[in-house]
C-alpha cells in the first residue's frame, strides 16, 4: 500500500514525536485487508526530515501484522511536492477550477522526484510476488517509475479525486507524463464510470494510445492496462453503532428541526453557495423561520494557505450577515461550527438532522454523503445531494440538485422537510441497503480481486509495439495514396555500434530497406548524421534519398544540393578538431565529416562522459561553432540555421510542392537528440516516432522499442494494405 500519508500523524509534544491514528473509513478498510494478507504501508508520516532528526526519530507504530515504512521528505520537498504541485496545480484542476491552478516547473520537479522516491522505497521492502496498490493524486508517478524498477510487478492505482474530462486536464504542461505515470499500473481505478471514461479519453489523445472503450482497456508500450469504477464505501456498520449510541429517540413533532451541512473547508466544497440557498430558503419561506436550524460543520483544512484562509473569513462574514438578518431572541437560523468533531459527535449530529445538504460543487465521491445514511437509525430524513458529486450516481434516491442553482437548492430544502414520512422512508431504505452492500471493505476486496485479474492478464493479452502502432498510423496513411517513410541511420535502422565504422545493416534491415524502396506508394530517404559520402557506401542503390551531415547535403533522384553557407566553416570545424584531440582523453576520437565533425565519447571511461562533453562544448564555442550533444557524442556544426528539421521540410516541399501535406503523409523514425529538431519540425503535419525506450520529453508522436520493430513496421508499410484494394 503507498499513500500520501500513513494511517496515523507524528506530533511533537514535550520534545518527544508520539503517532495519533488518523481518522476515516478509508484507513478502516484497508487496516484489515494488510491485517489479513500481512502487507506493508508506505506513506509520509507527516513531519518532515528535520523535524525527525530533532525529535530523534519516528517511534515504532503498534504493528499489527502491518509493516509501516515513512517516506522521509524534506520541508522543501513537502512545500513543493504537496503543498504545491498536488494541492495548487492538480487539485484545482481535477475538481474544475482552472482559476485556483498554477503551474511551476519546480514543483513538478519536486513532484516526480518525490513520486520516485515512493517507489524505490516501496521495491526495497516488498516481496517479488507484491502486489502494490498506489493511492491517489499526490501519486500519479509512482506506477511509471515502479514499473521501470520492477518491470514485471503488479501494479494497481485508485485515484480518490475526479478525473477531469481529457480538453480541461491537458492544460496542465505535464498532462502526458502523468498520463503515462498512472499507466505504469495494470489496473486503474476510479470512483464512477464518468471519470474513467475521461481517462480513456486522456491516454487516446494524449499519447495516441489504443482504447477498448466497452471493455476499459488501454494498449500502452506493448501492455494492456485495465480500468474500472469502484465507488468507494465507508465503514456502514461503525456509523450505525455510533448513531445508536448517540440515542437520538426519534425526532420530536414539534419544535426545532435540523439541516445539516458538515465538509471539510475548501472552495470545492461550495459552502458559500449552500449559505446563499440557506438564505433564500428563508426568504421564500418565512414560515420556516424559528424552526428550522441549518447547522454547518467547516473543519478547518489547509490553513497556511492564503487563498483558504480568505474563504474561511468569506464565510464567517457571510454566517454573521445572514444570522443577523433573520435572528431572533431565542432563534438563529445558522450554527457554524469551525473545527474538527470526533465521529461519534458526528454521528449524533447526522443522526438527528431531518436534512443532509451535501452539495459540493465537485467532488469525487464524498463520504459524508454516505455517512449521513448509514446514521439514519431512527426517524428517516432526507438527503439533497450534489449532482456533480460522485457519489450521485450510486445515491439515486437522493434529492438531487445542481450546487451551482441557488434557487433550486432552496426549494429543495423546503421540498425535504415537507417530504412524506411514507417516501422518506422508502427513499432512505434504498440508501441504506446501497450504502451496506458497498461498504468500505467489499469496495477493497473487489478492487483487489480486479487488480489481480489485470496483473495476470496484462503481458498475455497485449499486441506487440508494432501492432499498436500500426493501428493508430492505418486511418492516418489511408487518407493519402503516397508516403513519405524518413529514416534516421543509426539507432533506428541499424543498432547502435562501439564505433561508427563497425555499423552495417544486417540482412533483416536490407530486407526491409530494399522492401519498401521497391514500394511503389512510398518514397524513403535516409537522413543521418554521416557525411553523405560514409552513407552513400553503407546502403544498397536502390534509388534512395540520401540527406548527410544533419541535413547540411541532400542528393537524390532529381536532386542535389548543399547548403550554400556550410563550406565556409571547415576551417573551424578543423581546428576544434586538433583542440579536441590534444585533451587527455583515452578513448575519445574525432569523426571528421567534412562539413560537420563528430566527437565520441563512448568508450571514455563513464565517470568523465559529462567532464568531457562539457571541455568539448567549449571548444567547439570558440571557434564560433553549434554544439549539439547526443548520446554520448558532441556534434559540432557551421552556425546556421538548419538541421534535420529544416532539411526534411526542404526535401518534401522540393517534391510535392509548397502545400505537400495536401498531397503525401511524412512519416519520421528517429532515435536520437539530432531527430528531435524532425520530430518538432512535422508535430501536426506529420508523424514521428521515437525509436529505443520511453522518453517522456521526446516530442515524437509514437515510440518503437528497437530496430528489430523498425523492420517490422518497414514491411507493413511497404505491403500497403491500408490503401484498400482499389488503391
Amino acid at each position: 500500500m503507498l499513500s500520501n500519508r500513513l494511517p496515523f500523524e507524528a506530533r511533537r509534544r514535550a520534545g518527544r514525536l508520539t503517532l495519533t491514528r488518523s481518522p476515516g473509513g478509508l484507513v478502516s478498510a484497508l487496516d484489515p485487508v494488510l491485517e489479513q494478507t500481512g502487507g506493508s504501508w508506505i506513506g509520509w508520516a507527516g513531519i518532515s526530515d528535520e523535524e525527525l532528526r530533532k525529535a530523534g526519530g519516528l517511534p515504532r507504530p503498534k504493528a499489527r501484522g502491518i509493516r509501516y515504512t515513512a517516506v522521509q521528505l524534506s520541508q522543501r520537498e513537502v512545500a513543493q511536492h504537496y503543498g504545491q504541485f498536488s494541492n495548487r496545480t492538480l487539485w484545482p484542476v481535477f475538481h474544475y477550477f482552472l482559476e485556483h491552478a498554477s503551474y511551476e516547473a519546480p514543483s513538478w520537479a519536486a513532484y516526480d522526484r518525490v513520486n520516485e522516491r515512493f517507489a524505490r522505497v516501496a521495491v526495497e521492502r516488498a516481496p517479488d510476488d507484491a502486489l502494490f496498490w498506489i493511492h491517489d493524486y499526490q501519486l500519479l508517478r509512482t506506477p511509471f517509475h515502479l514499473r521501470r524498477l520492477r518491470p514485471a510487478a503488479a501494479i494497481a492505482f485508485f485515484l480518490h479525486i475526479p478525473f477531469p474530462a481529457a480538453d480541461v486536464f491537458r492544460v496542465v504542461p505535464w498532462s502526458r507524463l502523468l498520463v503515462r505515470g498512472m499507466l505504469g499500473a495494470d489496473y486503474i481505478g476510479f470512483h464512477t464510470a464518468t471519470y474513467a471514461a475521461h481517462f480513456l479519453t486522456a491516454a487516446e489523445r494524449l499519447l495516441g494510445c489504443e482504447v477498448d472503450r466497452p471493455k476499459g482497456l488501454i494498449q500502452h508500450e506493448g501492455r494492456t492496462v485495465a480500468t474500472g469504477a469502484h465507488p468507494v464505501g465507508i465503514d456502514a456498520a461503525a456509523m450505525e453503532q455510533l448513531a445508536r449510541a448517540a440515542g437520538t429517540g426519534g425526532r420530536p413533532t414539534a419544535g426545532e428541526r435540523g439541516v445539516l451541512g458538515v465538509d471539510r473547508l475548501d472552495y470545492t466544497k461550495g459552502i458559500q453557495q449552500r449559505l446563499q440557498a440557506v438564505e433564500r430558503f428563508f426568504e421564500l419561506h418565512p414560515e420556516h423561520r424559528g424552526r428550522v436550524v441549518f447547522t454547518q460543520v467547516a473543519v478547518p483544512s489547509r490553513e497556511r494557505v492564503p487563498e483558504y484562509g480568505r474563504l474561511k473569513r468569506e464565510i464567517d462574514e457571510n454566517v454573521g450577515r445572514i444570522n443577523g438578518r433573520f435572528a431572533g431572541p431565542d432563534w438563529a437560523p445558522i450554527r457554524y461550527l469551525s473545527r474538527s468533531l470526533d465521529q461519534a459527535t458526528l454521528a449524533g449530529l447526522y443522526a438527528r438532522a431531518e436534512v443532509a445538504l451535501v452539495t459540493p460543487l465537485r467532488d469525487g465521491m464524498n463520504l459524508v454523503a454516505k455517512e449521513f445514511v448509514a446514521a439514519q437509525v431512527g426517524a428517516p430524513g432526507v438527503l439533497v445531494l450534489s449532482e456533480l458529486a460522485g457519489a450521485a450516481e450510486e445515491l439515486q434516491e437522493a434529492i438531487h440538485v445542481n450546487p451551482f442553482d441557488v434557487e433550486g437548492m432552496a426549494a429543495a430544502i423546503d421540498s425535504a422537510l415537507r417530504m412524506p414520512t411514507e417516501e422518506r422512508r422508502a427513499r432512505m431504505a434504498a440508501l441504506r441497503d446501497r450504502v451496506r452492500v458497498g461498504d468500505a471493505k467489499s469496495w477493497a476486496d473487489r478492487f483487489l480481486a480486479d487488480a489481480e485479474v489485470a496483473a495476470r492478464r496484462g503481458k498475455a493479452s497485449a499486441p506487440t509495439p508494432v501492432e499498436q502502432l500500426t493501428r493508430r498510423l492505418e486511418p492516418w496513411l489511408a487518407q493519402r495514396d503516397r508516403t513519405a517513410v524518413l529514416l534516421d541511420f543509426d539507432g533506428t535502422l541499424t543498432p547502435i555500434v562501439e564505433h561508427p565504422d563497425r555499423a552495417r545493416l544486417s540482412r533483416a534491415a536490407e530486407r526491409a530497406l530494399r522492401t519498401v524502396a521497391g514500394a511503389r506508394h512510398l518514397e524513403v530517404a535516409l537522413v543521418s548524421g554521416r557525411a553523405l559520402e560514409d552513407l552513400r557506401g553503407r546502403v544498397p542503390d536502390v534509388g534512395l534519398t540520401l540527406v548527410g551531415n544533419h541535413g547540411l547535403e541532400l542528393e537524390g533522384p532529381g536532386i542535389r544540393w548543399q547548403h550554400p553557407e556550410a563550406a565556409a566553416w571547415e576551417a573551424g570545424l578543423e581546428a576544434a578538431a586538433r583542440a579536441m584531440e590534444g585533451l587527455d582523453a583515452p578513448g575519445a576520437w574525432v569523426e571528421r565529416k567534412g562539413l560537420t565533425l563528430s566527437w565520441h565519447v563512448r568508450q571514455v571511461e563513464a565517470g568523465r562522459h559529462a567532464e568531457l562533453l562539457k571541455k568539448g562544448e567549449g571548444l567547439v564555442r570558440a571557434q564560433g561553432l553549434r554544439s549539439v550533444v547526443g548520446k554520448q557524442v558532441l556534434e559540432a556544426r557551421p552556425p546556421v540555421d538548419w538541421h534535420k528539421g529544416r532539411a526534411v521540410l526542404y526535401l518534401l516541399t522540393h517534391r510535392y510542392g509548397e502545400e505537400w501535406p495536401t498531397r503525401v503523409r511524412a512519416l519520421y523514425l528517429g532515435d536520437d537528440t539530432t531527430d528531435e529538431d524532425a520530430f518538432l519540425s512535422l508535430r501536426g503535419i506529420g508523424r514521428s516516432i521515437r525509436i529505443g525506450g520511453p522518453d517522456p520529453s521526446s516530442a515524437a508522436d509514437h515510440g518503437l522499442p528497437d530496430t528489430e520493430a523498425v523492420h517490422r513496421l518497414l514491411h507493413w508499410l511497404a505491403a500497403g494494405a491500408y490503401l484498400g484494394p482499389n488503391r
